[in-house]
């Protein structure tokens, strides 16, 4: 059985083409990720170029599934927050449907918390304390408090890196002041994750993909890490934000190391995550190669599964 997964984010359109492996897994035939920026002009209206630009995207993914014989039945799009604010994403999620066969269900982050975990357990071998997980997007960032088995607590803020850059990184490179703000903005948009790790203290992260990913690449010897998963001290974490906090866009740009889709943004990121790892008081650092995308792909295999239905 093959299905196919849409993960349209704010930043990043994803498509996972993939087949049961008949053990509760699968395997991979596709995978591709287009990054589409549709808050380059502001969350709450899609400007024209990312519109077009998501369209060429989607076509792209069409193309892909119809060369893997995937049925529109066995098809799943996913939209998060960008689809969910800007004022013109019903438009968008009309022309996605057209062009797919598929329409969009734009979720909830509560949803979106839910699938992360889901996705992130798949990859990574939880220690035996709680973890805080963390999906750092363009329009917002989900925050799960869970173990392997149980969430304890979850919730969506809409604080991702575009809202971020877009209202605080405008100097080059960033500046003690604008770190000032952003960190002084997040001591009171995540008042609720505060009041939660209270509760339920967390001393592992575990960062889902995106920014992650580009820690994952500077600190790890790819050769010798497991394949869906990272393990790294945090105090390993603090050289890198000093390197990239003081860097411009043109020497992040240079980096070897940096993903070109990720100089603009992983600036206002790590500090993002340098106030989470503080205020959290978190011993270590797992990345998660798998999200949201496999959490999605999880359920509709399962789905199928349990009916024994193959439509």
């Amino acid at each position: 059985m093959r299905v196919a997964v849409l993960d349209l984010g704010t930043n990043t359109f994803h498509l996972l083409i993939a087949e049961s492996d008949g053990a509760g897994g699968w395997q991979y035939l596709t995978k591709n990720k287009i990054y589409v920026k549709l808050a380059e002009e502001g969350i709450h209206r899609i400007g024209e170029a990312a519109f077009g630009r998501a369209l060429d995207a989607l076509r792209i993914f069409k193309s892909e599934m119809d060369a893997a014989g995937v049925l529109p039945s066995r098809i799943r799009a996913l939209g998060t927050a960008a689809l969910r604010t800007a004022d013109n994403a019903p438009d968008l999620v009309e022309q996605a449907a057209a062009i797919t066969g598929v329409r969009p269900e734009t979720i909830p982050g509560e949803r979106e918390a839910e699938l992360i975990h889901k996705g992130v357990r798949q990859a990574v071998p939880f220690p035996d304390h709680r973890v805080l997980i963390m999906d750092i997007g363009g329009g917002s960032v989900e925050f799960i408090i869970a173990d392997r088995d149980k969430v304890y607590w979850q919730q969506s803020f809409p604080v991702g890196v575009a809202v971020l850059r877009q209202a605080f990184h405008h100097s080059d490179p960033i500046t003690a002041d604008e770190i000032q703000h952003v960190e002084n903005y997040l001591e009171t948009a995540l008042a609720d994750l505060w009041r939660a790790l209270g509760n339920f203290p967390s001393p592992t992260l575990v960062g889902a993909s995106g920014t992650f990913d580009v820690i994952d690449l500077f600190l790890l010897d790819a050769a010798e890490k497991p394949e869906l998963y990272g393990i790294i001290p945090v105090e390993d974490f603090y050289p890198l934000y000093q390197k990239l906090v003081e860097s411009t866009m043109a020497g992040r740009r240079a980096m070897p190391k940096m993903p070109d889709e990720r100089v603009e943004m992983v600036v206002v990121a790590v500090v993002l995550i340098r106030k989470v790892l503080q205020k959290a008081r978190i011993g270590d650092i797992y990345t998660s190669t798998y999200a949201m995308k496999e959490g999605m792909l999880t359920e509709l295999l399962d789905l199928f599964d349990e009916k024994n239905q193959y439509p």
